[in-house]
């Protein structure tokens, strides 16, 4: 079972990368990144700390139509042109297909969201130019745009020599490409002098990975819907889970339901608003940028408990997903 689910996997993590909508989501969100520094030179405050908030935002939008798109191109296609029976044949048992795609799309979606990250983190280190007589930080536009030339002209050159598929390339090759590129940005400063190896702030760097993890709750969303609808379901599906998912606590009413068992809600709305509170994920833990704006660290007992409680309604989608797939009719 278990080289069934790695061949599944791995199949699924090369079928997502040479998906169009792969790299053109890739290429847009890294403009977009550049966009940002723009964007965010008209605040009444610190630019710096808006040009954060919009990189995460970036990559949360990013990461949802991705999640949407690809999902629905690796299940909901292949149910549509009767390929999936070929898997099922083998024999092949659906939990293992649906594990082995959700392993496969978020290794993929993961894989982008470090690209995109490395993108964002150039982009913070050069900063906002809050003076048309700042200077620009060469060092992050040097080795931040050369890793991307460099691995967008191999990969051209190997699809028009070898027959490369360019967007699978590209990837493997930006990702330590960039990595690379952004550990020289690590230990140069902007004058072009050796400093001592800096990551990054502490509480982006946790922000960040806190929404991977909400990338990959609209992940198993998306996987989960598209066993029974198509692109387009699937897309607004899981735009409406990540907007109520973020308004939770507001939505349902949180400071009205804690203590507070389900029959002894004051209201029929009440007890549907309890219902909805626990069923729907509250992705509004995973969202902290106002929460870093205001210079409030994240622990780490913040980050496991979030972490727990992301695989905990991963499993419990994918459960869902499962019991959908087992019903539908694939031939």
């Amino acid at each position: 079972m278990f080289t069934k689910l790695i061949a599944i996997a791995s199949n699924t993590f090369l079928e997502t990368i040479r998906q169009p909508i792969y790299g053109i989501m890739l290429i847009v969100t890294c403009i977009m990144m550049l966009l940002n520094v723009s964007l965010a030179a008209y605040t009444l405050s610190d630019d710096n700390i808006f040009l954060r908030s919009l990189g995460l935002s970036t990559l949360l939008l990013s990461g949802l139509f991705l999640a949407s798109f690809s999902a629905a191109g690796i299940l909901s296609r292949e149910i549509e042109n009767k390929t999936v029976m070929t898997i099922l044949s083998k024999p092949v048992s659906r939990p293992v297909l649906i594990a082995g795609k959700f392993i496969g799309l978020i290794s993929a979606l993961t894989a982008a969201f470090y690209i995109c990250t490395l993108a964002m983190l150039f982009v913070v280190r050069h900063k906002v130019m809050m003076n048309t007589t700042d200077p620009y930080d060469l060092p992050a536009i040097i080795f931040g745009f050369a890793p991307i030339f460099l691995a967008l002209g191999i990969s051209a050159y190997g699809n028009f020599m070898y027959g490369w598929q360019f967007s699978s390339t590209s990837v493997f090759l930006l990702t330590p490409l960039m990595t690379l590129g952004y550990f020289m940005v690590m230990i140069i400063d902007p004058e072009w002098q050796l400093q001592i190896p800096y990551l990054g702030e502490a509480n982006l760097i946790g922000a960040i990975i806190l929404v991977l993890l909400m990338v990959w709750i609209i992940s198993a969303v998306a996987l989960t819907v598209s066993c029974k609808l198509g692109q387009v379901a699937t897309l607004t599906i899981c735009v409406i889970v990540l907007m109520i998912g973020l308004t939770s606590d507001y939505v349902f009413g949180q400071q009205h339901l804690e203590g507070i068992g389900l029959l002894e809600q004051p209201s029929l709305v009440a007890k549907l608003a309890w219902i909805a509170y626990r069923i729907i994920p509250n992705l509004g833990v995973f969202w902290v940028a106002d929460a870093i704006a205001m210079g409030k660290n994240l622990g780490p007992a913040y980050m496991f408990s979030a972490l727990g409680y992301a695989a905990l309604y991963i499993i419990a989608i994918l459960m869902l997903g499962v019991a959908i797939f087992q019903k539908r009719e694939v031939g």
